[in-house]
C-alpha cells in the first residue's frame, strides 16, 4: 500500500508542475496578446485621427472656392446696392436742388433791386462828380490823395486802399467833403482871429499866399514860442482859431492852443495822430502841390462864404507847373 501511495503522490506532483508550466505559458501568451491588441488599437486610433485630419483638410480645400464664390457674390450684391444708393442719392440731391431753386425764385421775386442805385454806390455818376469843388482829375494831379506807408487808427477812416508800393491812398470823395466842411467851419471866424502855422518848407509858399489873400496871420519855418500863451511878450497875439499843416511838425503851436483852449484845425496825413485836433482836414501834408491845392480851395470857400471882395490868385500861382501836370492813370 505504501508504495502505491508514493507513486500516486509523485504522479500528482508531476501533473501539478505541468499545469503550472502550462498556466505560465498561457499567461505569457495572454500578455503578449494583450500588448499586441493594445498596439493595434493604438495604430487604428492614430490611423483614424489621421484620416479625419486629411478629410478636414480636403474639406477645407474644397470649401475655399465656395468662399471665393461667396465673396464675388457679395461684391456683386454690394455693387448693386451701391448703385442703387447712388441713384437714390442723386435723386435726393436733384429734389433738394429743385426745392432750393424754387425758394430762390420766390425770394428773388420778393426783392426789388434798383440798378441805378447800385451803380451810384459802386461808381459815382457824372452828377455827383459835378458836385465836387474841382474835378477828381485835378485832385489826382495835385497828389492830395497820396498818403504814407504808415496808417494810424485816427486816419484809417479816410483811407481808401493801399497801392502796390504800399502807399496809402485817401478817398478823394471824403477829401472833397471834408474840405467843404473845413471851409464852412473856417468862415465862422474873422481873418484877424485866425492864425496859420506851417513849419514844413513844402507849404511855405502856399501859406504866405493864403495869408496875403485873406489877411490872416501866418508863421512859417519857425513858430515863436509863447506868442499865443505869454501876454508879457511884445509879440503876443490873441486868436480864436489855429490852423496847422501838420500836428507833428507844428506840435509847439498845437500845445500852445491846447493851453489857452482854442480850437485847432489841422491838415493830417495818414501817419498823423489827431489828439488835440478839433477839425481834421485829411490829405497829403508833405507835398507842396497838395498843400497848395488845399489852401487854394479853403481860400475860395472862405471868400465865398464871407462874401469878401478879394481877387483869388489862379491855381497856377499856388502850385508850380500846374499846367504841365498830368493826372495818374
Amino acid at each position: 500500500m505504501p508504495k502505491t501511495k508514493k507513486k500516486e503522490e509523485s504522479f500528482l506532483e508531476k501533473v501539478e508542475e505541468k499545469l503550472e508550466e502550462t498556466a505560465k505559458k498561457v499567461a505569457k501568451e495572454a500578455k503578449d496578446i494583450e500588448e499586441k491588441v493594445i498596439e493595434k488599437v493604438k495604430d487604428l486610433v492614430e490611423s483614424e485621427e489621421g484620416s479625419e485630419e486629411d478629410e478636414d483638410k480636403k474639406g477645407k480645400v474644397k470649401k475655399t472656392p465656395k468662399k471665393k464664390e461667396t465673396k464675388k457674390e457679395q461684391e456683386k450684391e454690394d455693387s448693386k446696392k451701391s448703385e442703387k444708393e447712388k441713384s437714390l442719392e442723386k435723386t435726393e440731391k436733384e429734389e433738394k436742388l429743385a426745392k432750393l431753386k424754387e425758394k430762390a425764385k420766390k425770394l428773388a421775386s420778393g426783392i426789388k433791386t434798383d440798378d441805378s442805385d447800385l451803380k451810384k454806390r459802386v461808381k459815382p455818376d457824372e452828377e455827383e462828380r459835378k458836385d465836387t469843388l474841382i474835378p477828381i482829375e485835378d485832385y489826382l494831379k495835385s497828389s492830395i490823395h497820396l498818403g504814407t506807408r504808415a496808417i494810424t487808427p485816427d486816419m484809417k477812416p479816410f483811407v481808401y486802399k493801399r497801392r502796390a508800393d504800399s502807399l496809402a491812398v485817401f478817398n478823394t470823395t471824403l477829401l472833397d467833403q471834408r474840405i467843404k466842411e473845413a471851409g464852412e467851419y473856417l468862415s465862422k471866424f474873422s481873418p484877424e482871429d485866425i492864425v496859420v502855422v506851417c513849419k514844413r518848407e513844402a507849404g511855405e509858399k502856399a501859406v504866405q499866399l493864403f495869408s496875403k489873400t485873406l489877411g490872416i496871420k501866418a508863421f512859417t519855418k519857425n513858430y515863436p514860442a509863447g506868442i499865443l500863451t505869454n501876454p508879457n511878450l511884445a509879440t503876443f497875439i490873441e486868436t480864436e482859431l489855429l490852423l496847422i499843416c501838420d500836428p507833428w511838425t507844428d506840435k509847439a503851436a498845437l500845445d500852445d492852443a491846447k493851453r489857452i483852449k482854442i480850437p485847432v484845425m489841422a491838415i493830417c496825413d495818414t501817419n498823423n495822430y489827431t489828439m488835440g485836433v478839433d477839425f481834421i482836414i485829411p490829405g497829403n501834408n508833405k507835398s507842396s502841390k497838395s498843400l497848395g491845392m488845399i489852401l487854394y480851395l479853403l481860400t475860395k470857400l472862405y471868400v465865398k462864404k464871407r462874401k469878401l471882395k478879394v481877387e483869388i490868385p489862379q491855381i497856377s500861382e499856388w502850385i508850380e507847373g500846374w499846367d504841365s501836370l498830368v493826372p495818374p492813370k
